[in-house]
């Protein structure tokens, strides 16, 4: 994968992590590595280094930023708000500030985790967290497991000799913790706790706890518990404190790589749907096989949300919606959201493709529709051969959604296709003379003018094939009064109802111009 810009490591990590001050090239330059800065040793030549100013105040860098500037590093990290602008516009690199009280270890780990994800690199937070458990149970002498907020198993340390309960065992297996009401006081006392905290054991087949959270800020991570047979060092505690703080630090770097990688992706997911990008680097990137299988794209949209901000948090929600019951079925999964829509690319798996697809869809807006409060709309696109066509398949999925309704909230282009063909030669026809000044606009015109029903009495015949009956019964009227409209209509309009041809434009004028 390609390095990734300065751009691109703002977008996940930016906001009130990291904020850029100046950027006199702007921030599309590639970030290759990043570096600690060393008063004691010179700077090294280092093109598209980003340098941590350690131990440096920001209105004193303007030396570093020049310095770094003719190493041909991309941009200088400084702490602190009041960095020298100024000096780093006049020596062309770009000036990012981290908090006043950022650790400068925690920025490393996170920048460096977000450029080895982008870079194609292997996210090892999974492997650190697990060397992680077994330091910390050598350290404190009892088994140890490190836990996320939802009591889902991350790690678990493997050291023999160790004592284990039935607890343990069956969390490992499960990688979830069993569920029950004393655990569920036991994790409540735990998370209000500022300090690591003994637990009793819960029943006769389990062993006493050793347990602490783990927080940045004030935002809690997860926690580590460790296994108290009664033999744990003296120091358990300061150990285990000490391995809650690793554990965060980890647990960060494993979230930053994992936003970085769905934010790159979704920029690459975007290009696809454009039909910009190479299909078969597109389908290695995103990791769904060679690029030529037969994929579907399903576009879901939100009804009804009134403002911007109400709009622009709903469709997030939705997204990360679509993201998870797509993830479920499919395990890692292409989902972006463009201009208030979300995308997904749903793979063809076995014969029953369309029926599972159309399943999911609904079960996606039945449940968006709950969380939401809001009704939801799906529409999926023509089953493509492979990334290269994708764009058809985005096209005829944006052209559903504007077939869906409250009666029909979910469809396939196949469910919808004559009204599809129809928006399509609406958008082809838009603007023609003879469809906007022709026989349907002075019908309609008149109608306008005069109070009369002749549009919706000609198309209403028309859609019954010229059947007088038929229209009456489309109008709740008499057939008598559908001869006498149309017999006006031919009068005071000029209409040549007995024309096929202009029978057959007036019906794609009526339908190209959306009339029911």
């Amino acid at each position: 994968m390609d390095a990734p810009t300065l751009s691109d490591l703002l977008d996940v990590l930016g906001g009130s992590s990291v904020r850029a001050l100046a950027s006199p090239g702007g921030l599309g330059g590639r970030v290759g590595e990043i570096l600690l800065y060393d008063a004691d040793a010179a700077l090294p030549h280092a093109p598209g280094a980003v340098l941590l100013a350690v131990g440096v105040r920001p209105p004193a860098a303007g030396p570093l930023l020049r310095a770094a500037a003719a190493a041909g590093m991309a941009a200088v990290v400084v702490r602190g708000a009041d960095g020298p602008a100024g000096a780093a516009e006049e020596a062309g690199i770009a000036l990012l500030a981290v908090d006043e009280d950022a650790a400068w270890h925690r920025v490393h780990l996170l920048l460096s985790s977000a450029v080895s994800a982008r870079s194609g690199g292997t996210p090892s937070a999974a492997g650190d967290l697990f060397a992680l458990a077994d330091a910390i149970a050598a350290a404190t002498g009892g088994a140890t497991a490190v836990e996320d907020p939802r009591q889902r198993i991350l790690a678990y340390s493997t050291v023999p000799g160790q004592a284990v309960d039935e607890d343990r065992r069956q969390g490992i297996l499960g990688l979830q913790v069993p569920d029950s009401m004393e655990n569920d006081a036991q994790y409540r006392a735990m998370f209000a706790a500022p300090a690591p905290l003994r637990l009793p054991a819960l029943d006769a087949d389990n062993l006493p706890r050793l347990a602490v959270a783990v927080r940045a800020g004030g935002e809690t991570l997860g926690s580590v518990w460790v296994v108290d047979d009664g033999t744990l060092a003296p120091d358990a505690e300061e150990a285990l404190a000490q391995g809650a703080s690793t554990a965060a630090l980890l647990l960060l770097r494993a979230r930053a790589a994992q936003e970085l990688a769905r934010h790159l992706g979704g920029d690459l997911l975007r290009r696809v749907l454009d039909g910009t990008v190479d299909p078969a680097g597109a389908a290695h990137r995103l990791g769904i096989g060679a690029g030529t299988d037969p994929v579907r794209v399903a576009a879901f949209v939100p009804a009804g949300v009134s403002t911007a901000p109400d709009a622009e948090q709903t469709a997030l929600r939705l997204l990360d919606l679509v993201r998870l019951q797509c993830e479920a079925r499919y395990g890692r999964h292409a989902c972006v959201l463009v201009d208030g829509v979300v995308y997904a690319l749903l793979p063809a798996v076995g014969e029953r493709g369309a029926a599972r697809h159309r399943q999911l869809a609904q079960d996606i807006v039945d449940r968006a529709g709950q969380a939401l409060r809001m009704p939801v709309r799906g529409g999926l696109g023509a089953l493509v051969a492979g990334l290269a066509r994708v764009a058809d398949s985005r096209a005829d999925a944006d052209l559903v959604l504007r077939c869906v309704d409250d009666g029909r909230p979910v469809a396939l282009v196949e469910d919808v296709r004559a009204r599809v063909a129809l928006l399509r030669l609406g958008e082809l026809m838009a603007g023609r003379r003879e469809f906007e000044e022709g026989a349907w606009a002075r019908t309609v015109a008149h109608d306008a003018a005069h109070g009369t029903e002749y549009a919706r009495t000609v198309l209403a015949w028309l859609d019954a094939g010229c059947d007088m009956a038929g229209a009456a019964e489309r109008l709740a009227v008499h057939p008598n009064t559908c001869r006498y409209r149309l017999r006006q209509a031919r009068e005071q309009v000029g209409l040549d109802l007995d024309d096929p041809d202009e029978r057959l434009v007036l019906w794609l004028s009526a339908r190209l111009s959306g009339a029911a």
